[in-house]
């Protein structure tokens, strides 16, 4: 048993540490198993600019979750668990298919539950030639110990700090001390990267983008998240804020999420983006918050 498959034996690759062998098929809080399980592989243009730029992102969608956001828009593939399971050679090779379709990089959506399979693939299709950017792109619920098995293969952490309170982490998300180790996480994140690098064509090759989805009502919380990227993080830190919440999933059975965020609270938190001496990031446009940029997870691209 190699390094990496020995996580999956005491799994404690996310805060939740079940500490379950999956192995023996055993399943944990996001019901993962042994095999990585992909429900698509596609060219992705909309992303920030500096991750699509002109050819699209070779995002790879990976099944199940470690949170149980009531708002998630990829419900289908993170809490009804829709998806492949692959090998990790056939991973190893979609790596390599994004490459050669002309992706501008690797973007791993929501790869916790499978760090070690995706660090075993990933040591395969770098020795196959693999040579573009990989981005980790996910919720920033993870373990310090976990991503130390990243270390030297990711080029570009994206996190999604997404709750200052425990109180909304646990009643939206079932995520106890969230911002706790969220923040541990993408401080080991930034140890690993830096702050973000850019190539002639201003594609991102290396270095910490942070997003924060807001959140109807969460104003304040949303303040103190920015807050905490100001006194923490190198002011070169890349912040994007998104404003693409659409109410899905069990949204729309709660009061505060069943609608938008309103145009005062996206006014508000932008200004105070700037306030604090916020320099660098994106924020997307209001008009992002449609169902129609949901992709359709229909295995395509495997």
């Amino acid at each position: 048993m190699n390094d990496f498959t020995k996580w999956l034996s005491d799994c404690r690759l996310c805060p939740r540490q079940c500490r379950i062998n999956r192995l023996d098929g055993q399943c944990g809080i996001c019901r993962a198993g042994a095999l990585p399980k992909i429900a698509l592989a596609s060219l992705h243009r909309w992303e920030e600019p500096c991750i699509s730029g002109t050819r699209g992102s070779g995002t790879v969608f990976f099944s199940h979750c470690n949170l149980s956001c009531l708002f998630c828009q990829n419900y289908d593939i993170s809490q009804n668990d829709f998806g492949k399971e692959i090998s990790i050679d056939e991973l190893a090779k979609l790596f390599i298919m994004q490459q050669q379709r002309g992706a501008h990089n690797i973007n791993l959506v929501s790869p916790t539950s499978f760090m070690p399979q995706i660090a075993e693939a990933l040591i395969k299709a770098k020795e196959h030639g693999l040579a573009i950017p990989v981005l980790y792109n996910s919720n920033a619920y993870e373990s310090i110990d976990a991503l130390h098995c990243m270390d030297g293969l990711i080029d570009v952490y994206l996190p999604d700090l997404k709750y200052f309170s425990d109180e909304y982490a646990v009643k939206y998300s079932k995520a106890p001390h969230y911002f706790e180790h969220a923040t541990a996480a993408i401080m080991e994140m930034h140890q690993q990267v830096g702050s973000p690098q850019f190539d002639d064509e201003g594609i991102i090759k290396r270095g910490l983008v942070i997003r924060h989805l807001m959140l109807p009502g969460l104003i304040e919380d949303s303040k103190q998240i920015l807050l905490w990227i100001r006194n923490n993080l190198p002011i070169e830190v890349y912040v994007s804020l998104m404003a693409q919440y659409t109410p899905m999933y069990k949204a729309k059975e709660h009061e505060r999420l069943n609608r938008r965020i309103s145009r005062r609270q996206y006014e508000d938190i932008i200004d105070y983006f700037f306030d604090i001496g916020l320099e660098n990031g994106y924020v997307q446009e209001r008009s992002s918050a449609k169902s129609t940029y949901t992709p359709d997870f229909d295995l395509s691209g495997l």
